[in-house]
């Protein structure tokens, strides 16, 4: 991993795609000797993030696996549209994905809403998912359970006056700035060290596109939408593929209690807690992270063993 080049010489092939008539951007990376019995990977990133976010996963799982990364529409380099944006709308956009350069059984792995968006898309359409990675697994119902039933109105009318466009406004200019930006990294990162000049140019950067303003007030009114995504609770339980769940032990944002309280609803889910890492496990201790990725492909698909055998024998 030569973290001496820069990011966008390290997450493979770049390429846009006409989503619904919006652009949006991926990119994948193929193993030298590819196998295509081999189960193609796809990673979704977290709120606020990008592709460049998985620029030290992508080459070491792109060893073995062809694994493609989306940008979802709104962040990275996709168009920062003023969607109905919701957990489902990025699922469709998933799947589509998937119908038009796949059409064949992959292993979705994602952080944060990316890990929600990963179990949902499970969900929705068993036909495209193996095995499902996740990694600090926000639950948007817990908010509404955890507050008394008189709470709620209140809670709801605080939010409809933070909604609005002119404070919502004023918000994005204060929080695109790079100096914002790395502070609030450091918060989700457990390590200090981790919140790199590089880390900041890849948050930031999507926040100068034009429309990104707009975009921002779409998605923040969404994410205080009752129906912006599903509960891990109801959806958890009903999924019959291997699942692993991967869980920061310093996680800031989303409590490392729920992850065994996640564990308990299914029986196919493994869970694997890190210490001393906060809610970006795959950036905060990568070398790890890809390890135990590939370890669990290889447990239950037995695929990467085979994979690195059959290149020995080439040699």
């Amino acid at each position: 991993m030569d973290s001496t080049v820069h990011w966008q010489q390290r997450v493979g092939n770049q390429r846009d795609w006409v989503w619904r008539g919006w652009q949006t951007r991926y990119t994948y990376i193929r193993p030298a000797q590819n196998n295509h019995k081999a189960t193609p990977l796809i990673l979704l990133h977290g709120f606020g993030a990008s592709i460049g976010h998985w620029r030290h996963n992508l080459e070491v799982l792109g060893e073995h696996y062809t694994v493609y990364a989306l940008d979802m529409l709104g962040f990275g380099a996709s168009e920062k549209a003023t969607a109905n944006y919701s957990v489902e709308l990025w699922v469709e956009q998933v799947y589509d994905f998937w119908k038009v350069f796949i059409r064949q059984p992959v292993v979705l792995v994602g952080n944060s809403i990316g890990s929600l968006i990963a179990m949902a898309a499970a969900a929705t359409h068993p036909d495209m998912v193996q095995g499902v990675v996740m990694m600090s697994l926000p639950d948007p119902s817990l908010e509404q359970e955890a507050l008394p039933p008189w709470l709620r109105p209140v809670v709801a009318g605080i939010k409809s006056v933070v909604a609005s466009g002119f404070i919502l406004k004023g918000v994005f200019s204060v929080v695109r700035r790079p100096s914002v930006l790395r502070r609030w990294a450091g918060i989700a990162y457990a390590n200090p060290e981790a919140v790199t000049d590089e880390l900041v140019e890849i948050l930031a950067g999507p926040t100068q596109d034009r429309g990104s303003a707009r975009a921002f007030s779409a998605l923040f009114r969404a994410t205080m939408g009752a129906s912006f995504g599903p509960s891990v609770k109801t959806v958890l339980p009903t999924l019959t593929m291997p699942m692993l769940l991967i869980w920061g032990q310093k996680d800031k944002f989303v409590p490392p209690v729920l992850a065994r309280q996640f564990a308990q609803y299914n029986e196919n889910l493994q869970l694997h807690s890190m210490e001393d890492v906060g809610h970006c496990p795959h950036d905060e201790r990568p070398e790890l992270v890809n390890q135990v990725i590939l370890d669990w492909i290889h447990k239950h698909f037995g695929e990467t063993k085979q994979f690195v055998a059959a290149q020995d024998l080439k040699q």
